[in-house]
């Protein structure tokens, strides 16, 4: 009589592809990588980056000044920041955009390689630049600016909405919403 094939699944779960004598260690290793994921997604309030609620862009304090002054423009009846700074052609577009520009400036805080002067990203230039167009296309289609295409909407309006921000000092004193807690500091006031 011959053995019943294994479930691939099961082998999997199983380490069944392991040595039985690297079974355990593997096992650790996996728990502990998983276990430092959950932490790391936890203290870096990951799951907000999966909302278009504007407070998640002040996770970072470098974007505070942008926030604030967002908050006291005319845009902020209107819009939130995904709405300017993501694209809008399908959910698969925005969550990959917003992926590769996060990552990229969370590793950037993390090594502590931010400017002190934000500035759109080469990628995000096109991405704000026609979400403009696409909010404003009425008013864009009365205005030619002699033919031109290579000038961008900020060039004459360029203190909407962020007034004149220009580096991470120049709104000290500003205020700014209370963000929930993350990390080990929550758990604890949960409790």
């Amino acid at each position: 009589m011959t053995a019943a094939p294994s479930c691939p699944i099961r082998r999997v779960l199983t380490l069944g592809f392991v040595s039985a004598r690297w079974r355990t260690p593997v096992f650790v290793l996996l728990g502990l990588a998983v276990g430092m994921a959950a932490v790391l997604f936890r203290v870096s309030n990951a799951a907000s980056y999966l909302t278009n609620d504007a407070e998640t862009c002040i996770n970072c304090h470098i974007m505070v000044p942008q926030y604030a002054t967002w908050a006291r423009s005319s845009h902020k009846s209107v819009t939130v920041c995904v709405d300017c700074h993501v694209p809008h052609d399908n959910p698969v577009a925005q969550y990959m955009f917003k992926g590769k520009e996060g990552a990229y400036d969370a590793m950037m805080f993390t090594l502590g390689r931010e400017r002190q002067v934000i500035r759109l990203s080469d990628s995000g230039v096109p991405v704000v630049q026609g979400n403009c167009i696409r909010c404003h296309e009425d008013t864009v289609n009365q205005v030619h600016i002699g033919g031109t295409t290579d000038r961008v909407c900020w060039d004459c309006h360029r203190e909407v909405p962020h007034g004149m921000v220009r580096s991470l000092s120049a709104t000290p004193e500003v205020r700014r919403p209370k963000l929930p807690p993350a990390g080990f500091r929550a758990l604890r006031l949960k409790e």
